[in-house]
C-alpha cells in the first residue's frame, strides 16, 4: 500500500508487506497470527473493516493498535486498556560496550527459553512464535538465557527493535545496551532504519535508547481492544 508514512502505521505497512505471511485478514482488517503477535490494523476506518476487526477479535482474541491516534471502536468491541507511548528512531549508530560474554543468534531451538524469559520480565507482547518475526540475539551463561533483543514489526524501510529483556539475576551488566546496539547495527547494515517503542512512563528505558542514538519521533497510543462482552 502507498499514501501513508510506514512509521505512522507500522502494522499496516508490515502486514501488507514483509510480514504478510503472518497476517489473518477479514474485510479491511488485518492482525498478526495470535501465536506471533497481538497487533492489528485497518486498511481504512470503513464499516466493512470495523466489522472484519470484530470478527478477528471474536475468533482469535484481543488485538492492539500502536498508532498516533486511537482506532475507532467497532461494534461488539471495547477498549481494554490504553497507554501513552513514544516512538523513537535510531538513524545514527552509537558505540556500546561489548559484554564479557558472547552474543549469539537465537533460533527455533531457543523458543522455549525466549518465551520463559519474556514471561518473567514482561518486555511487551511476546508469544510462542514471536521469534519468527525477525532475528533475535541473546546472551547466555551456563546454558541459561540471561538477556535478549530482536526484531518485531517490519514496515517498509524500517525494522522495529523489541523483546528487549534481561533476567533479574543479570541486570546492571550492560547486556541490554549491547544487544540493542547489535540489533540496530544489523538493521542499518541492511539499509534499513531501526525504530522502537516504549511506554512514556518508562523513563529508564527512554534514557537508555537516547544514549544509543535514538531520538523521539512522536507520541503513540497503545490501545488494546477486546470483546464488548468478555464472557
Amino acid at each position: 500500500m502507498t499514501g501513508f508514512d510506514p512509521l505512522d502505521f507500522p502494522a499496516r505497512s508490515a502486514l501488507h508487506g514483509r510480514h504478510a505471511r503472518f497476517a489473518i485478514v477479514a474485510g479491511g482488517a488485518r492482525r498478526y497470527d495470535p501465536d506471533v503477535g497481538v497487533f492489528a490494523t485497518l486498511d481504512a476506518p470503513t464499516p466493512e473493516a470495523l466489522a472484519g476487526l470484530a470478527t478477528l477479535v471474536a475468533a482469535y482474541g484481543d488485538v492492539a493498535f500502536l498508532e498516533a491516534e486511537a482506532p475507532p471502536v467497532a461494534p461488539g468491541l471495547r477498549v481494554v486498556s490504553q497507554d501513552l507511548g513514544v516512538q523513537m528512531v535510531g538513524r545514527d549508530s552509537r558505540p556500546a560496550t561489548i559484554p564479557d560474554v558472547p552474543i549469539r543468534t537465537l533460533g527455533a531451538a531457543d523458543a522455549g527459553a525466549m518465551l520463559a524469559l519474556a514471561t518473567l520480565t514482561e518486555p511487551g507482547p511476546f508469544f510462542a512464535r514471536t521469534h519468527e518475526l525477525g532475528t533475535f540475539l541473546g546472551i547466555e551463561q551456563d546454558g541459561r538465557l540471561l538477556a535478549m533483543a530482536g526484531e518485531r514489526m517490519k514496515p517498509d524501510g524500517f525494522t522495529e527493535i523489541s523483546g528487549v529483556c534481561t533476567h533479574p539475576d543479570a541486570r546492571g551488566r550492560g547486556y541490554a545496551r549491547a544487544l540493542i546496539s547489535a540489533v540496530a547495527d544489523a538493521i542499518r547494515a541492511r539499509g534499513e532504519v531501526p525504530f522502537l517503542h516504549a511506554y512514556a512512563s518508562n523513563e529508564g528505558a527512554i534514557a537508555l535508547y537516547r544514549s544509543l542514538g535514538f531520538v523521539l519521533r512522536r507520541e503513540v497510543l497503545m490501545t488494546r481492544l477486546g470483546p464488548a462482552d468478555p464472557r
